[in-house]
């Protein structure tokens, strides 16, 4: 699982936690469940729910409040099978901005706790797979809060990560950006973390659990057969090298030790340019 990356990070996380609680009148049990970095903590709560606290910094957070959820708790069809909101709460600490969602508790665990990519093949239902067609395509139709993936951040990091420039992006389609498999449940499949939907590139969504699955032929090859309908066209091919184009980014920040190799190789096979090895990851999407 994930943890605080520091004994700092731990306190004022949990204090939050403590804090968030008591302002939306529940009170948390068992043992937290840390997000990545220490960024967000979770946890069940006494009502049923689960409180989830997550931390940013002042200066580079929006005012206002969370676009995500809770925007998703409005526009985003039932269809899609995602936790629902009950109560939202935001504060400010001195540098920090907080916000606490008060959230569906969701039974069955994360396909993979400790990273984004996959390990191991999990063995998925043919209904977990026809559940998350349904939810993409029902996704699809939302109005987005946002634009995710900008042409500005691709036509910086293409070249530097890709070796190639940056196509145009013309083509979009409401999705959830963050599409990866430590945001997927077990069966029955729900899909968590919905602080990045908004409008993506067509084929984004699925390129990314794609290329996060590399090191699982298995499954990599499920979901191009899932989603070959999308992948396989222009529109999608492009969704597929910003997807790469992000993961190696992450790799170029020290990210994915082990499925950097593989990342390459299919960008290669892509784009028929070989990726730089090594490149400055100084640019945000």
């Amino acid at each position: 699982m994930y943890s605080p990356k520091d004994e700092t990070t731990r306190v004022r996380m949990e204090g939050a936690l403590a804090h968030a609680a008591a302002r939306l009148s529940t009170t948390t049990t068992g043992t937290p469940a840390w997000g990545w970095l220490g960024r967000t903590i979770g946890s069940r709560t006494d009502g049923g729910n689960w409180l989830r606290v997550h931390c940013g910094e002042a200066a580079k957070t929006p005012a206002a409040q969370n676009e995500g959820i809770a925007l998703a708790e409005e526009r985003v069809s039932d269809k899609v099978s995602r936790p629902h909101l009950h109560e939202l709460f935001r504060w400010e600490d001195g540098e920090y901005v907080f916000e606490a969602e008060l959230i569906d508790y969701i039974a069955q665990p994360v396909i993979s706790p400790e990273t984004p990519d996959l390990t191991e093949d999990p063995g998925l239902p043919d209904s977990w797979w026809e559940t998350l067609r349904e939810s993409l395509d029902a996704l699809s139709t939302a109005e987005p809060p946002r634009e995710t993936i900008r042409q500005s951040w691709a036509d910086r990091v293409f070249p530097e990560f890709l070796g190639i420039p940056a196509p145009a992006i013309t083509e979009r389609v409401t999705g959830h950006a963050d599409l990866q498999w430590a945001n997927l449940t077990h069966h029955p499949l729900v899909i968590l973390d919905w602080e990045r939907w908004g409008a993506v590139p067509i084929g984004y969504d699925p390129a990314m659990l794609y290329v996060n699955s590399l090191r699982v032929p298995a499954v990599a090859d499920r979901i191009r057969a899932e989603f070959a309908h999308v992948l396989d066209t222009p529109a999608g091919e492009i969704g597929e090298q910003i997807a790469l184009a992000e993961m190696l980014q992450a790799v170029g920040r020290g990210w994915y030790t082990e499925l950097a190799p593989l990342l390459r190789k299919r960008a290669e096979e892509l784009t028929r340019v070989r990726p730089p090895a090594t490149a400055p990851a100084d640019a945000t999407a």
